[in-house]
């Protein structure tokens, strides 16, 4: 009939089948966590090299990462109970919203971890001006970044249904 689509064409049998996502790789977050290391902390050394004034992180950094890490957290907790242990059936798009979430949190925390651990270790030893400011406080924005990660692999573990464990 006219105006429909035609039929989707099939997967070829060596890839994975259709609606098949693989969870957040350990290597890729690792990966985000060395490239905001090493921009962090040339941020830093080139702030100070070159004499102009480094910012100084304010205390909103590490705790609005930590709320977000808490609120991932949170989200994990209860996707967790409603498909495990409850085993209620969730909409489909709101169970790949909530994959998408954990994934983001995996990827953007480490390379957000990684920028603030950079940027503390670049003012570590240094005798600069707030330069203990800088390493506390990014230092615990870090952290912080550390619990979206720890949050967001959680998230994405919640997510998996039955015959999951056996793909990857």
């Amino acid at each position: 009939m006219r105006g429909e689509l035609p039929p989707p064409t099939p997967e070829p049998s060596g890839e994975d089948p259709e609606g098949t996502i693989r969870p957040a790789s350990p290597w890729g977050a690792t990966l985000c966590v060395v490239l905001g290391l090493v921009a962090g902390w040339g941020y830093g050394r080139i702030a100070e090299a070159t004499d102009t004034t480094a910012p100084v992180p304010s205390w909103a950094q590490p705790v609005t990462l930590a709320f977000f890490a808490v609120a991932i957290a949170l989200t994990a907790r209860q996707t967790h109970r409603w498909l495990q242990v409850h085993r209620e059936p969730m909409e489909a798009h709101r169970a790949v919203n909530r994959l998408a979430l954990g994934r983001a949190a995996v990827y953007v925390g480490s390379l957000i971890g990684g920028a603030y651990g950079g940027y503390a270790v670049s003012w570590l030893g240094l005798s600069a001006e707030l330069a203990d400011q800088r390493a506390i406080r990014s230092g615990l924005a870090a952290l912080a970044a550390l619990g979206i990660v720890v949050a967001g692999f959680f998230l994405e573990r919640a997510c998996r249904v039955r015959g999951d464990d056996e793909e990857s």
